[in-house]
């Protein structure tokens, strides 16, 4: 073969890689932005409907607890049929709890709305990193899993901005979710228009282990990675660290304004800040990923950083703005372990299991959530919002504890 088709195969690679990443990224930031489809206009739904932050985070504990079930069983399903036709499902399902939030008249209305976009991510993560795992070559696949990372930030920077800016603009809460409704249409035809590079029946395994053969005599069985004691304890790092990420979420812009009296229009933004913030941490940790070996020790000292800067500020030695800019800085330090995190839980997961693992571990994304949300809105009820920031910080504590044990099980195997 000479140089000219070597450069032109090259090329050629690189353009399908590139397109199948940022296909993927704008999925996975679809996702995240329909993650915040109620958070944002929570304070709307305390004055229209009367209710409480327990009542509020219950709806975000529905949500997750539907997608946490869902992506445990999505990987399965995942692996079965193919990860494409699940994920045009799974938006289908974004576009009707839109839809339903836009016409809800009360707590059931909502809750419906919640369920409904529970049901849409819960496939997401198997599905996304099944067809990046199967398209993208090796060398990209760490910077595949930054984009990745830094979209489902965006998305989540994106939400509260788009839905607060629009119920501003035209007065009018409900036609927030008629745009969340088109943003969801407008993916999905961008995907539909693009399919064939999100098809994951096309690529291989081959990179996922070296030396490893892509058949064996007598193959496992499909639970046998449920033995893999690595697998249980990614699935507890993102219980902790997503933990954290709800009480963030949720409850960072109230909690500001009991502790300090900020406008929400001001605490509302702590979200997107820290999101974006994230985004960039990301940018940086897809380079560590590529030039460190010790995922552990970059997770470590990354999430150690954002733990102190959430310890400050739920402090209150700061002003109010400067709380709400280190909370908001907070997400640089999470960002920079997102990639180190993935290539973990990949060198967790045994060829052609991909689906069954990721759905399983980023279920405890949604346990995380489902159980933070209630209590730390129960925590605002009792008039506690410095519990917000302290509380986040001791959970990226535990979640750096068990990222270490991790990569210790790992060693010892």
């Amino acid at each position: 073969m000479n140089t000219a088709t070597m450069t032109a195969d090259a090329s050629g690679s690189a353009r399908r890689d590139f397109a199948t990443i940022g296909l993927i990224g704008l999925a996975h930031g679809c996702s995240h932005f329909f993650h915040m489809l109620l958070p944002p206009l929570f304070p709307v739904f305390i004055r229209e409907f009367g209710l409480s932050y327990s009542e509020l985070g219950l709806l975000v504990t529905t949500f997750f607890v539907i997608s946490g079930i869902g992506q445990a069983l999505a990987g399965f399903l995942v692996d079965r049929t193919g990860a494409r036709p699940v994920l045009f499902v799974a938006l289908g399902c974004f576009m009707a709890a839109a839809l339903a939030a836009s016409v809800a008249q009360g707590f059931g209305g909502l809750m419906l709305a919640a369920a409904l976009a529970g049901l849409g991510n819960s496939p997401f993560h198997p599905v996304d990193f099944t067809i990046l795992n199967k398209r993208v070559s090796a060398p990209r696949l760490g910077h595949a899993f930054s984009v990745h990372g830094i979209s489902g930030n965006l998305g989540w920077a994106l939400a509260p901005v788009f839905s607060i800016g629009i119920a501003e603009v035209t007065g009018n809460w409900r036609m927030a979710y008629v745009g969340c409704a088109l943003v969801a249409l407008a993916v999905i035809l961008l995907l539909a228009l693009n399919r064939d590079a999100i098809d994951d029946r096309q690529g291989s395994w081959s990179h996922e282990r070296a030396g490893t053969a892509a058949t064996t005599a007598k193959p496992e069985h499909p639970m046998a990675f449920l033995r893999l004691p690595s697998v249980w304890l990614c699935f507890s790092f993102f219980f902790f660290t997503t933990a954290a990420l709800s009480a963030i979420q949720s409850f960072a812009s109230p909690a500001l304004q009991a502790m300090f009296g900020l406008p929400a229009t001001i605490t509302a933004f702590v979200v997107t800040g820290y999101m974006l913030c994230g985004a960039v941490g990301m940018v940086v940790g897809g380079f560590l990923v590529a030039r460190s070996g010790s995922l552990e020790r970059n997770i470590g000292f990354a999430m150690a950083g954002s733990a102190l800067l959430l310890l400050l500020a739920g402090s209150g030695w700061l002003p109010g703005l400067a709380t709400a800019g280190v909370a908001a800085l907070a997400g640089f330090g999470t960002g920079i372990a997102g990639p180190s995190r993935d290539m973990l839980i990949k060198r967790a997961a045994p060829p052609g299991a991909t689906g069954r693992v990721y759905g399983t571990v980023y279920s405890g994304l949604d346990v995380g959530f489902a159980l933070a949300a209630p209590i730390f809105g129960a925590l605002m009820d009792r008039g506690s919002p410095n519990a917000v920031f302290l509380g986040s910080a001791l959970a990226l504590v535990l979640g750096i504890l068990a990222a270490s044990l991790v990569g210790w099980v790992r060693r010892s195997t």
